[in-house]
């Protein structure tokens, strides 16, 4: 049996080691599909993310209630009343018991009328009076949400565009430094693209959970390319492996940190940025040890070739 395991592992190593040009088209076709994806969802929708109200504009409201509900019923309820507005209802838990609902609707907060109606389908749908329970309103402007959007793609678009460059100007190569570069990019692709399929909406604190991906993505990208490139004990696979027993201890610690965080946490603000970072972290297995990799391999025999030995 010990025979047979090690067998296999040296299969695995063989197949990692020498078809590894052949195992890019693993990363690249899920960068496709999910760049499709996204592509789809902009064709579908106008926009290529699900936005909830505090990107978008809209009124949220939070009822103090202790009974189990079904939730699809309560939507399709409001809804009904609703049918040309996007609808959400989240169930809030503490200790594993209901405390409360939150109902986002993308009504335009200063029209009253609709406000009302709103508060009186929910009433409807929950069998309550407002007016003797202790409720939270709160109104975003269309024109505000827009706003903090378009500031949040901004600073989302700066710290990758100085990550690029920080990247650049540290390994003063091209190929190495875009790889990383296309890493990171793939992580946030793939994140949002499962976001979308999993009809997650996502808010403020969704933009800042993609800002720290940028992070967690190059981490281990730089720790490949620096060992492989800067260091010269060994041969190149040597030092891919030995990034790789580095950078896997780091990554499975951060899925167990972020799966503990989503699982335990009552705060569906912290729950969502714990998804995009575990959807992000397992999509970095891919484009790092197997896109990364398999780029910087093609680079070191290009140099070899030339009479550069890295």
């Amino acid at each position: 049996m010990e025979g047979q395991k090690k067998s296999l592992k040296q299969t695995l190593f063989d197949i990692y080691d020498k078809r590894y040009k052949l195992l890019l088209i693993i990363p690249f076709l899920i960068l496709f599909f999910s760049l499709a994806q996204i592509g789809y969802q902009i064709y579908k929708t106008g926009d290529f993310i699900n936005k909830d109200v505090s990107l978008k504009g809209g009124v949220t409201v939070t009822i103090p209630f202790d009974k189990e509900v079904d939730s699809n019923q309560i939507y399709n309820q409001i809804k009904s009343k609703f049918q040309s507005n996007d609808i959400a209802i989240r169930t809030l838990r503490s200790t594993g018991s209901v405390v409360g609902l939150i109902v986002e609707a993308d009504i335009e907060g200063n029209d009253k009328a609709q406000v009302q109606n709103l508060l009186q389908a929910i009433e409807n749908s929950l069998k309550i009076d407002l007016s003797k329970v202790d409720y939270g309103i709160e109104i975003i402007g269309s024109s505000l949400g827009a706003s903090f959007f378009k500031e949040s793609l901004i600073a989302l678009a700066v710290a990758f565009l100085f990550m690029g460059l920080v990247v650049l100007i540290y390994f003063r190569t091209f190929i190495p430094s875009v790889a990383i570069i296309l890493a990171a990019f793939s992580d946030m692709v793939v994140a949002l693209a499962v976001i979308n399929i999993m009809n997650i909406r996502v808010g403020t604190a969704g933009i800042a959970a993609f800002l720290m991906l940028i992070g967690y993505s190059v981490d281990t990208d730089i720790l490949l390319s620096v060992r492989v490139l800067k260091r010269k004990e060994g041969t190149v696979m040597d030092r891919i492996v030995s990034s790789i027993k580095t950078g896997m201890t780091e990554t499975i610690t951060a899925i167990v940190a972020v799966t503990v965080a989503m699982l335990a946490t009552q705060s569906e603000v912290i729950r969502q940025i714990m998804l995009i970072l575990l959807i992000g972290l397992i999509a970095d297995i891919f484009n790092t040890w197997i896109q990364n990799v398999g780029l910087l391999r093609i680079y070191i025999e290009k140099k070899a070739k030339k009479g550069i030995i890295i």
